[in-house]
């Protein structure tokens, strides 16, 4: 859809299904938060987080599969989506806005599981050590996300390791640049930096609509975030379990990033490689995202399952 600045499908598999209830959630320092609950009021709850440049309607299949049996909760991270742009953009903040959705959502006593896909991951991380969120995460699932070092590991651009690659590769992913419309170069610039090859048209029209409708000051000031990002001591603080979910071909956080949390993690359940797949996982590998969702939710929310094994691999 050449021109196309619609922020989400409208239509089709990634079209993002109406909620049962809305809500604008206070964080601590007064950032509002829009908030989407979907499904049974009294099914399993699942929590989702989203990615740097996302919003609630990245997670549109998860949605759309899951709510029938699940209670799914999505916010807006501040400045993405509708949740309005904060002045404050720190980890503390992304920590401090995880709580208070949960706060809102969540019953005292009551355990979820909660997922984040990159950024969304990165606020898993940055919340590991917070009573609220340790009273409520039965378990967790990363995707896509790394805790430290995000610049110097990235291979957005084809250039050899070391520092030139560093700092050009620093100065893109922090650019103040508008992005555009949804242009046919667009979608394929964002299709080599984000997803893998075989990644369908539809795929690379939702994630370049959701990308192109993030505001330009909002991605340049978390990007300046990212490019400092040290959360290791997050990661050793996940001791709830903890799987880990990456696709081989990502090249905006490599897998040397999932096997680095793999590492640190003090109760893996388990590492589930996507053969092909790039940065945008849930978009890219649905089915197997939702699949992955499932199993922990059963293993580790309702007490049905079996302990997941570790580690986990899918193949081709």
């Amino acid at each position: 859809m050449s021109g196309s600045r619609a922020p989400h499908m409208t239509s089709g598999a990634y079209a993002p299904p109406v909620p049962v209830r809305e809500l604008a959630v206070p964080s601590t320092d007064g950032a509002r938060l829009h908030v989407e609950v979907h499904g049974p009021k009294d099914a399993p709850p699942v929590v989702l987080s989203h990615g740097w440049t996302c919003s609630t309607a990245f997670w549109a299949a998860q949605i759309r599969d899951l709510a029938a049996d699940h209670r799914v909760i999505v916010y807006d991270q501040r400045g993405h989506g509708r949740s309005p742009a904060s002045p404050v953009c720190t980890t503390r903040a992304l920590a401090n806005d995880l709580e208070a959705v949960l706060a809102a959502t969540l019953v005292d006593g009551e355990q979820a599981l909660v997922v984040g896909h990159s950024m969304g991951g990165m606020t898993v991380m940055a919340a590991a050590g917070r009573p609220r969120f340790r009273a409520h995460a039965a378990a967790v699932l990363l995707a896509s996300t790394g805790s430290s070092r995000l610049v110097a590991e990235t291979r957005v651009l084809p250039l050899r390791e070391g520092p030139a690659r560093t700092w050009l590769s620093g100065r893109v992913l922090r650019s103040r640049a508008p992005l555009g419309p949804v242009t046919p170069l667009a979608k394929r610039t964002l299709k080599y930096g984000t997803m893998g090859a075989r990644s369908t048209p539809e795929m690379v029209e939702a994630c370049a609509r959701i990308v192109h409708g993030c505001p330009t000051g909002v991605r340049h000031a978390w990007s300046q975030v990212l490019a400092t990002l040290d959360l290791d001591h997050g990661v050793r603080k996940l001791d709830m379990p903890t799987a880990v979910l990456h696709g081989t071909a990502d090249r905006l956080l490599p897998p040397v990033h999932a096997h680095a949390v793999v590492a640190e993690l003090p109760r893996c359940a388990g590492l589930t490689e996507l053969p092909g797949a790039g940065h945008m996982t849930p978009v890219e590998e649905p089915e197997k995202v939702t699949g992955r969702i499932r199993e922990l939710v059963t293993t580790y929310v309702t007490g049905a399952g079996e302990p997941a094994p570790e580690p986990i691999k899918e193949g081709a």
